[in-house]
């Protein structure tokens, strides 16, 4: 299919110059036959843009906020306006306002997404000599966050040239983000909802070095990784938790059924009931406030169980081949100690993943 009449160009812009202006002029030039213009709360100075380019073009249709909100309000409000006006239309294609998104590419990756009904990422080559040191080393880092604790392989997280089906918006069209943060939740929540997505190789460029860019590095920086983290971070806090109630139970079994048992079956005993109740409380707490997930509980409970054993089988084969390839004696109990617990790092991490990914992946709303 190649029709661009059922995609709409959802078009946000803050405080614009011509650029904005060419374009426009690209997207209708290729076929493009509906733009959602989105002015942010731009200043007076720069209003003219919008209403000279609505009342030029009938293909537009401009939306304002009275006072700036940030990017991610403005295509949220594109998403609702687009979701409630264009019933039969296919999809959306986002684009910026400051012409780094080559009209063919723009067509490119609509098209991908009519021909196959997948959400297309328009990702560009960061290896280039023209591209901003900033920009380079910002998408390689994030790029490598996501795949060790999010588990998704991206090439470019940071693109705003993104085409969405419409199936897939009235899911992304209600995530949280205002600003620039919003982007980066896209990228979570299809992970998280299993939407199907490709990227598309697009040209990679800068103007002046993107100094037209409203992103700021610290403020806007935080709040991306804030989202990435945040959730890995509460895992860690649930882990702790974890780990005071299984000493607080062992503590209290202990003097519990310091005479009802025999001593050389008080340890084993404590130490099991300790970790039921432990892991209990682990596998509750992650499932409501870690990864607020909806998944089947006795399902999800048989698949926690079953990862704990594998990682505690794991944790052991993995400590037991450093010792003996080390040649770690018996008496070396400090740094058989350090094994264990280094042995635990990567296991961790593959456990937040195997937890996010399978034990408590979401059920299909639909």
């Amino acid at each position: 299919m190649n029709d661009l009449s059922k995609i709409s160009v959802v078009l946000p812009s803050l405080d614009p110059d011509e650029k904005l202006i060419a374009v426009v002029d690209g997207l209708l030039e290729v076929g493009f036959t509906d733009i959602i213009l989105v002015n942010d709360g731009s200043k007076a100075e720069n209003l003219h843009y919008f209403t000279d380019l609505a009342a030029a073009h009938p293909e537009i249709h401009l939306l304002h906020h009275e006072v700036n909100k940030g990017k991610g309000a403005a295509l949220k409000n594109a998403f609702h306006w687009f979701l409630e006006n264009r019933p039969d239309a296919l999809g959306v294609v986002t684009v910026d306002g400051d012409n780094q998104h080559h009209r063919e590419d723009t067509k490119a990756c609509a098209l991908r997404m009519l021909e196959t009904g997948n959400l297309v990422l328009g990702c560009r080559d960061f290896s280039g000599e023209d591209v901003p040191a900033r920009s380079s080393a910002g998408n390689r880092i994030t790029s490598f966050v996501f795949k060790v604790f999010v588990g998704m392989k991206l090439s470019d997280t940071q693109t705003g040239l993104r085409a969405i089906p419409a199936k897939a918006l009235k899911t992304l069209a209600n995530i949280k983000g205002e600003r620039f943060e919003y982007e980066t939740n896209m990228l979570l929540a299809m992970k998280d909802h299993k939407i199907p997505y490709e990227e598309v190789k697009i040209r990679t460029v800068y103007i002046e070095e993107n100094k037209s860019s409203h992103f700021h590095a610290i403020k806007d920086s935080w709040r991306i990784y804030k989202l990435i983290f945040g959730r890995f971070f509460k895992f860690l806090l649930s882990s702790g938790f974890a780990w005071l109630v299984d000493w607080a139970v062992c503590v209290l079994m202990n003097w519990l059924l310091f005479k009802a048992l025999p001593e050389m079956w008080l340890p084993a005993v404590t130490a099991t009931i300790a970790r039921v109740v432990s892991s209990l409380v682990n596998f509750f707490v992650n499932r409501a406030l870690v990864f607020e997930s909806n998944a089947h509980t006795k399902r999800s409970l048989a698949r926690y169980a079953m990862l704990a054993v594998l990682i505690l089988v794991g944790q052991i084969a993995i400590a037991t081949g450093l010792i003996a390839l080390f040649n770690i004696g018996k008496d070396q109990a400090l740094l058989r100690g350090l094994i264990n617990a280094l042995a635990q790092v990567p296991l961790f991490i593959l456990s937040y993943r195997a937890q996010k990914t399978w034990v408590f992946a979401q059920e299909n709303e639909d």
